[in-house]
């Protein structure tokens, strides 16, 4: 059975940056798999996530993920892959900040009719959803605005995980956070990772966060060049 992702001879340059390539020879992510991608500042990490994102097209290679190589889609194809297949925790959390709590944790729900059904027949509502990430009931019709930094990020984290969509990527999002609440932030998230059986691929520079993962794998293994050429 093949693995859930896994990208083969993908090379990626930016159209407007001769200087910056991100070749990926092999790598592969079981079902259910929690992998830290660890790499310094530039070096292509946030270019791998949104290329296994479909946010942009490889020039050569493969992307599969869930058996569907994203690499052969289109724009639209693509955008329509993520909605469906990907919960996305952005570094700088990315939430509507006239939005009430609800509303930015539902909003994949308008993108996706089978996260829709999911999160209206599973125990992962977004209030349930909230509660079980330390979210108070009382601030849940608040705007996403008037919340403390690490509310905020929890939002995010519920957003992502609404509809329990297959594949969540997590792009540097404890960077902000000093060790007491990035490691109380990290139990909440992996609790919820596993009662939804979800496979989560998480980027960052921080070498402590291996700990909590199943695997960790270091971009420059998996780059043939990674960042600028020499």
């Amino acid at each position: 059975m093949p693995p859930f992702l896994y990208m083969q001879d993908v090379a990626f340059q930016w159209n407007d940056d001769t200087q910056f390539r991100l070749q990926i020879a092999d790598f592969a992510v079981e079902q259910g798999e929690t992998v830290l991608i660890l790499g310094d500042s530039g070096a292509g990490k946030s270019t791998l996530l949104s290329l296994i994102c479909g946010v942009v097209a490889p020039n050569s290679g493969v992307i599969s993920i869930a058996g569907v190589d994203v690499a052969k889609l289109n724009d639209a194809q693509r955008d329509s892959f993520r909605a469906e297949h990907i919960g996305v925790i952005f570094q700088q959390f990315n939430l509507l900040p006239f939005g009430t709590v609800l509303d930015n944790v539902r909003l994949p729900l308008k993108f996706s009719a089978k996260r829709k059904q999911r999160a209206q027949t599973s125990p992962d509502d977004a209030t349930q959803l909230c509660q079980a990430l330390g979210l108070p009931l009382d601030i849940l019709k608040q705007r996403a605005s008037k919340l403390s930094v690490g509310q905020q990020q929890r939002v995010a984290v519920a957003r992502a995980l609404i509809g329990q969509p297959p594949l969540v990527i997590a792009d540097e999002p404890t960077s902000a956070l000093d060790s007491s609440n990035q490691s109380a932030f990290l139990k909440l998230l992996f609790n919820q990772i596993k009662n939804c059986q979800t496979t989560l691929i998480m980027v960052s520079h921080d070498t402590q966060l291996a700990r909590y993962f199943d695997r960790t794998v270091k971009l420059d293994d998996v780059a043939h060049r990674a960042g600028v050429i020499s």
